[in-house]
């Protein structure tokens, strides 16, 4: 292993980051922290024509919401910049220009029209795709011919008409590609702007990046980068490659699996802490059973050798799961706090604002529940309506007749008025009186229940009542009868 251990997170900013994209971040931060080295976010921005306004933000702002901090790059600098490539121009032109002198890389004219023919043509015989090497075979006076006419032109990589390219891959382990099978590709195009290949080789070199932790995908890219780094003349990183994310039909991860932006997590109430607990687990495991552990164990357990090679699987309802239980580890006043945008969000705006004293009195009732939240609005409304809307047919449980409801409603009025109202005062006096009107506890809390909350499901129904008050309780009982009776 290097001295020190530098990986880089390099998205290209033509889209905002997702789950598989925010997964190599991770595993490339946390392999840094448990070597103590340093990570690195570089802006791969050369492909200008896929450029989306805003993705540089909602990729730095996904990765301070999951708290993945980063030692060099955009917003706190570094050694090694500008970390964005577009600000890199003058170095990869001097890469490409080196490779010429060379011999190891040459200016193509070739037209599109030509090249949408050979590919046709490539097609139609069913051999394989890819550039036929035609403007590597130019003579003198022809590309001479070109030059003066200032024809526009890329620059494509001379690969090796044989040989072998081996990769000892960190996760794969061995991995070796024909060099005749992977074609002439470009490294600067006609607008004067890096392909991924030129570039990415470059930066990894002049940033002295040891490691490359990323995805699968870019697994058979690895010889052209391989042939590259020989060329130049640098010694390449260790490469590892990560094994793919599938949703749990099998099929490769895309939005009808779930939200595709990391902050689209976050605005659909998911934890920060429990989406990176999630996100190690594709892919990666500290044993066979352990699930939930805090970052630190996180940290100091990952290695590669833990990395699996098959595709880990997406499954949203996991995640739902997992930050329900992450949500039960926060104290009451940090889930509080943490409900009270989501509340502002989705409540009526005549329910708000949600006053505080009375929220931490209702967070106990629903802190075992709530997987996400988003969920809160429609299980603290409730609370907090003068009088929730729902069918008063549903006050009549089964097996119960309308006459016992009425009596139910009106015993329960009368009682509650002067009564103690503390959970446990509640709870024995409602108990003795259900056993008086000769209603199963179903039965008679069921009409409560409704009458109180305007639900079927709701936390324990002692507990509600003492949290939503007398007055409350006893105005909603009284609609609740006078809605049977008239």
């Amino acid at each position: 292993m290097a001295n020190e251990v530098r990986v880089r997170y390099a998205p290209s900013p033509t889209g905002m980051p997702h789950i598989g994209n925010i997964r190599t971040a991770m595993f490339n931060w946390l392999f840094a922290r448990h070597h103590g080295g340093k990570f690195v976010v570089r802006i791969e921005d050369t492909d200008q024509e896929r450029l989306v306004p805003g993705a540089v933000d909602g990729i730095l702002d996904g990765l301070e919401w999951l708290d993945i901090d980063w030692d060099e790059g955009p917003r706190v600098g570094g050694d090694f910049g500008s970390y964005f490539q577009s600000e890199r121009l003058p170095l990869y032109h001097a890469e490409a220009e080196r490779l010429i002198a060379q011999g190891d890389a040459y200016r193509c004219y070739c037209t599109r029209e030509r090249l949408a023919e050979l590919r046709a043509r490539q097609e139609r015989d069913k051999v394989a795709l890819g550039y036929d090497g035609h403007c590597k075979h130019l003579g003198g006076p022809e590309r001479r011919v070109l030059e003066d006419e200032g024809a526009p032109y890329v620059v494509r990589f001379a690969m090796p008409d044989n040989g072998i390219t081996h990769l000892h891959d960190l996760i794969r382990d061995d991995v070796e590609w024909q060099n005749e099978l992977v074609d002439d590709f470009v490294l600067l195009k006609s607008d004067g702007f890096p392909t991924y290949h030129l570039a990415v080789v470059t930066d990894d070199h002049f940033m002295e990046i040891s490691h490359v932790l990323r995805a699968e995908e870019w697994l058979s890219s690895a010889p052209r980068h391989l042939q590259l780094y020989r060329a130049l003349g640098y010694e390449p990183p260790e490469h590892g490659h990560l094994p793919m994310i599938l949703g749990p039909d099998r099929a490769k991860l895309s939005k009808r699996h779930g939200a595709t932006s990391i902050l689209e997590y976050r605005d659909d109430g998911f934890l920060p802490e429990a989406l990176r607990n999630f996100m190690v687990l594709l892919g990666w495991s500290l044993d066979d059973k352990t699930e939930v552990m805090p970052i630190e164990t996180i940290t100091e357990n990952f290695t590669l050798d833990r990395v699996g090679k098959p595709a880990a699987i997406f499954d949203r309802e996991k995640l739902s799961w997992m930050n329900g239980v992450y949500i039960r580890e926060m104290t009451p006043e940090a889930l509080a706090e943490a409900m009270v945008p989501f509340l502002e969000k989705g409540l009526p705006a005549h329910l708000l604002p949600v006053d505080r004293e009375y929220l931490l009195n209702i967070v106990p009732l629903i802190h075992e529940r709530i997987k996400v939240l988003t969920e809160a609005p429609e299980m603290v409304s409730y609370f907090l309506e003068e009088q929730p809307a729902y069918d008063p047919a549903n006050l009549v449980q089964r097996g119960m007749s309308e006459d016992e409801a009425v009596r139910a409603l009106e015993r329960s009025i009368a009682a509650l008025r002067d009564c103690e109202f503390g959970t446990e005062a509640l709870e024995e006096l409602l108990r003795s009186l259900g056993e008086e009107l000769e209603l199963t506890p179903r039965r008679f809390f069921g009409t409560l229940r409704w009458a109180a909350t305007g639900r079927n499901v709701s936390p324990p129904l002692f507990e509600t009542l003492e949290v939503l008050g007398r007055d409350r309780v006893v105005s909603r009982l009284q609609w609740a009868l006078d809605s049977l009776s008239g």
